[in-house]
């Protein structure tokens, strides 16, 4: 199950990052499909609905979907930032944003000084989980049970207190507007997924 939430997790930020011809080369949606099927089948059928539409999309209109709905320069339907949706100023690099960069700080990371993105956009953040799942995976190999156990409750804490939070509104906002098929099923998938693992022992 530790190599699952890993791999799982990773795949699912790859495809908030903006898409690339490499995100259909390595199938990575339908590897997101397999691995879910072994631990989340109500997520695993909304990975397989994003691989048809990754299939029967151009690069040209993946783009279109993904500068709409993240990037502007307008309105964004859906900002891919936790502070947007939690901080009261509703602007990126809010209160909350220092906050996750002082959660990845306790686990030795920080983003480097040439990453384009913030620590609370959902690609890192989803990132940040599957390196948290390795870690777990790394301790449990080694046979420190204590250590899993903690790097679990670490991905339980994650969850709970920055990822969820806003999950559920973006996922909605991306659902609800209609016009991106392929990160609305991301975003399903996404949101069944991390409150799947809530609710487990990682």
């Amino acid at each position: 199950m530790n190599t699952l939430h890993e791999d799982t997790y990773r795949l699912l930020a790859a495809c908030f990052y903006p898409p690339t011809e490499q995100l259909r080369e390595e199938q990575s949606c339908d590897i997101l499909a397999d691995l879910l099927d072994q631990c989340c089948p109500a997520a695993a059928a909304h990975a397989n609905q994003a691989a048809a539409y990754l299939k029967s999309s151009t690069d040209e209109q993946l783009l279109v979907e993904y500068s709409r709905l993240f990037l502007g320069p307008f309105k964004l339907v859906a900002p891919p930032y936790g502070s947007v949706w939690l901080d009261q100023s509703k602007t990126v690099m809010g209160a909350s944003t220092a906050r996750v960069a002082a959660f990845y700080q306790k686990y030795g990371l920080q983003l480097a000084d040439d990453f384009p993105e913030l620590p609370d956009h959902i690609a890192v953040e989803l990132e940040f989980l599957s390196y948290l799942a390795f870690k777990q995976r790394e301790a449990a190999t080694a046979g420190d049970s204590a250590g899993a156990a903690a790097y679990i409750q670490a991905q339980q804490d994650f969850l709970t207190t920055f990822l969820l939070p806003w999950l559920t509104p973006f996922c909605a906002a991306i659902s609800d507007d209609g016009e991106a098929p392929f990160y609305a099923a991301i975003a399903q998938c996404t949101a069944s997924f991390c409150a799947a693992a809530v609710t487990e022992d990682a």
